[in-house]
């Protein structure tokens, strides 16, 4: 069974009441201020960390029980995440874009709002909703929208992340003109993980275009095997939900994570 064509599926169903107000948010959203750099915060350091709050995945079940976002985002903060991540599909994540709401409220990082973009009323929704980032999935959009979307994405100043997951995919991203991927180590369609997608798609981008490596990422080797990969930073949700401690596991990976970047940086100017 292909999960992602049956999440999208649901999530084309699940926006038809939103699409009538497309105009009236695109409107809303030309008075908002300018966003705070989603991208720009993971290239101001050797190595980013986004920081996922996600309170259950299709994969993994529930992470934790009575999951407080904004206590977990407050978590990262101090921590030190360059960003926050946070899912708002509430049918397979169980989250709501309440959270997102309330997260921005409290935590002045940059702010992904994970979810399954569709139509483009959904990122006017996003970005009035306090997200300064939206993701955009190759493999559930056509040529047509994924154009369209970033496109909206680009007029709006709210950054797109175009995930990939193999290299057709990737090649479409390009051709798009996409410049902040997302290499996602998880096939959607079977939620199997395999870290080496990172390492086979990370020398195939562009070096002017930003790079994160998305799930499977556990342990200190994992942060440090796609730093190695040459990626700029990398996308992390589950371990950290079920740590005890994630902000101790957070430090841990950024510090693993820096050394490993300045080891290859060095490496690659050698060669």
């Amino acid at each position: 069974m292909n999960r992602l064509a049956e999440i999208i599926a649901h999530k084309r169903t699940e926006i038809e009441p939103l699409i009538g107000y497309t105009v009236e948010w695109k409107q809303k959203f030309r008075q908002l201020s300018s966003f705070r750099g989603f991208r720009k915060s993971l290239t101001a350091d050797t190595f980013g960390i986004i920081a996922e709050v996600k309170k259950a995945s299709p994969s993994a079940g529930i992470m934790s029980e009575n999951v407080d976002p904004v206590k977990v985002a407050l978590a990262y903060d101090e921590a030190g995440a360059n960003c926050i991540s946070v899912l708002t599909d509430q049918k397979y994540f169980h989250g709501h874009l309440s959270d997102l709401a309330a997260i921005r409220k409290t935590v002045t990082r940059p702010l992904l709002r994970k979810d399954f973009t569709v139509h483009e009323v959904q990122i006017y929704q996003a970005a009035l909703t306090g997200a300064d980032a939206i993701l955009l999935i190759v493999a559930a959009l056509t040529d047509k929208e994924l154009d369209h979307f970033l496109r909206v994405s680009d007029d709006c100043g709210i950054d797109a992340l175009v995930e990939v997951h193999n290299e057709p995919e990737l090649s479409r991203a390009l051709r798009a003109g996409a410049t902040f991927i997302g290499i996602n180590n998880r096939n959607l369609a079977t939620f199997q993980v395999d870290l080496q997608t990172t390492e086979t798609l990370a020398p195939l981008v562009p070096r002017d275009r930003v790079v994160i490596s998305e799930s499977g990422i556990k342990s200190v080797e994992d942060i440090r095997r796609v730093a190695a990969a040459g990626v700029h930073g990398a996308l992390i949700g589950e371990s950290l939900m079920r740590a005890a401690n994630p902000q101790a596991v957070l430090k841990n990976f950024r510090a693993a994570a820096h050394e490993e970047s300045i080891r290859a940086a060095a490496h690659a100017e050698s060669d």
